[in-house]
């Protein structure tokens, strides 16, 4: 695709900026209220996803206008360039093959190559789960510990967590990402050395995280008495460089790989889905793929109106680009989806959080918006408060299950909250109500006047709510991919690169230059604070452990 004028330049920014004056006085209760039937109305279905959208600042205008800034900014020929396999991400030239991973290559030969990674991935999977892989003293695999981190461990360790009631009894999985040795130590303390197995999950085969467990994992079945040139048939490994793989002792048999076009943020789908495979079995891992595929093929051939990685994707840079709202709250109503707000801070902040253009200018316009939350409804006893009667507005994606995915009451009393709560944000609680009822309670006109400004809530908060038809793995699939095809959305429409992460690389750096100087390397042309902060290691003592 070749290269466009900034995208804040155009007509249709200008137009977008024209019409978000018009809102001024104008709240979510007005909008309903001129049109009793918009929450019918304001919806779309895709592949098991039924998002309401209705709980956001937009008319029929809005809409129009936003379709016309996609046009501009040429989204469907980019939709159709992803799917092509053409090299979106302009920075390391190369495709963005995820959609392939699902069903979706763009020729015959990716196709035979992402099978032929699937087909030894399940194989892997499945011998594990049959008792058919032993460790170096014959004995039968009972514990995979996946080592990785980022992208290597989020998309895993959500999905395994997500059906954890149909987790097979053996091996168990557990997942390890932290530098601090503690975690590691933690899951250890649980596994036997001579049947468990480590599989290190690296695309680079070189993260600090993952290849310092890897020696201390080693270190570990060392001390137990597996012998050196055995010990290799305790690891296996997930990379895009398997001769990296090979010279650090891992056989040609355990190394899956991965290519280069599947980025680690978007690699839960390629052979780093070992763990779910494991865990869950390959039919999951299928029906997983499957949904998400299914929302690819939505996201490929709907119109904007019926589309929900467009509309989504809209949607948000209208409200971070017009309306300023730098933040955005998932909040799941599923405890198997805990997980999932961060899996999507990685996806959405690492993709968007950009300051140049695809060209390398220097952008003028927010891109990206903070992404947190947690399960609910433990968020309605900690943050909503702030989301509630806090001086900043948060926007909120709101996601339930419509068929039960516990006891029937339960999930009667989390639809019901997951409800509330999106109304709540959006109708509020005025004061001049308060103030009567409390002056009808029997308080004075003074004490309800100050009660009345202390429980006002402010209302007109924007939100989406997305149900699940089920909690199944297919639904999973679609969600995540809905995600994803909305971050391009975004990053098409500002004209940056969602498959790159250089500035991820510049901490890996300066972390490893400043871990020299810990230990002697000359520190003199670091700041004074890294210094001092420095001499403060030394002086506790930290060196000499």
């Amino acid at each position: 695709m070749p290269l466009r004028p900034a995208i804040d330049s155009s007509a249709a920014w200008r137009a977008l900026h024209a019409h978000r004056t018009s809102f001024a006085g104008t709240t979510l209760n007005d909008l309903f209220a001129a049109d009793p039937a918009r929450g019918e109305r304001c919806h779309a279905t895709a592949a098991g996803i039924y998002l309401d959208y209705s709980k956001n600042h937009f008319t029929d205008t809005t809409l129009s206008l936003l379709e016309e800034l996609a046009a501009v900014a040429e989204l469907p020929e980019h939709i159709v360039a992803l799917f092509a396999g053409a090299p979106v991400n302009r920075s390391e030239q190369r495709a963005a093959l995820h959609p392939a991973l699902r069903g979706a290559a763009p020729d015959a030969a990716i196709g035979r190559e992402i099978e032929q990674s699937r087909t030894r991935m399940l194989a892997l999977a499945q011998a594990l789960r049959a008792g058919e892989i032993r460790g170096a003293t014959g004995q039968v695999i009972t514990d995979l510990v996946h080592l990785g981190i980022g992208g290597s461990d989020l998309g895993p360790r959500l999905v395994v967590s997500a059906f954890a009631e149909r987790r097979a009894p053996s091996p168990r999985v557990h997942f390890v990402t932290s530098l601090d040795n503690t975690a590691l130590a933690a899951v250890l303390a649980h596994c036997v050395p001579a049947t468990t197995l480590f599989v290190l999950a690296s695309k680079s085969f070189s993260t600090l995280e993952t290849l310092s467990n890897a020696d201390l994992a080693r270190r570990w079945l060392g001390a137990a008495g597996i012998a050196a040139d055995h010990i290799g048939r305790h690891f296996a490994a997930i990379t895009s460089k398997p001769e990296r793989a090979k010279a650090w002792g891992i056989a040609d048999d355990r190394i899956l790989t991965l290519g280069e076009g599947i980025g680690g943020r978007y690699s839960l789908w390629s052979a780093m889905g070992l763990p779910i495979a494991v865990a869950l079995g390959p039919d999951i891992f299928t029906e997983l793929l499957a949904g998400a595929n299914a929302m690819d093929q939505h996201f490929r051939t709907a119109s904007l109106r019926t589309n929900l990685p467009i509309l989504h994707g809209l949607l948000s840079v209208w409200q971070i680009n017009f309306w300023h709202h730098g933040t955005r709250a998932v909040l799941p109503y599923v405890h198997g989806l805990r997980h999932l707000p961060d899996y999507l801070q990685q996806l959405m902040m690492e993709s968007l959080g950009k300051r140049v253009a695809q060209d390398g200018r220097e952008l003028t316009i927010q891109t990206g918006a903070i992404i947190w939350g947690s399960e609910e409804t433990n968020g309605q006893h900690s943050f909503h408060q702030l989301l509630l009667q806090g001086t900043q507005t948060v926007p909120a994606d709101f996601i339930a299950t419509a068929i039960p995915h516990c006891d029937a009451e339960p999930h009667r009393q989390l639809y019901a909250n997951c409800l509330a709560q999106s109304r709540a944000l959006m109708v509020g609680q005025d004061r001049a109500t308060l103030e009567k009822e409390l002056l009808a309670a029997g308080h004075s006109g003074a004490e309800a006047a100050f009660l009345a400004s202390h429980r006002e809530v402010p209302g007109d908060r924007p939100s989406n709510t997305l149900v699940l038809a089920a909690h199944a793995p297919a639904c999973l699939g679609a969600l995540l991919a809905l995600y994803e095809h909305s971050v391009y959305v975004q990053s098409v429409i500002w004209g940056i690169n969602a498959f790159d992460q250089w500035g991820v690389e510049l901490g890996k750096q300066a972390a490893s230059a400043i871990g020299a100087a810990l230990v002697g390397a000359d520190a003199s042309a670091y700041d004074s604070s890294t210094r001092a902060l420095m001499a403060r290691w030394n002086s506790a003592g930290a060196r000499s452990d």
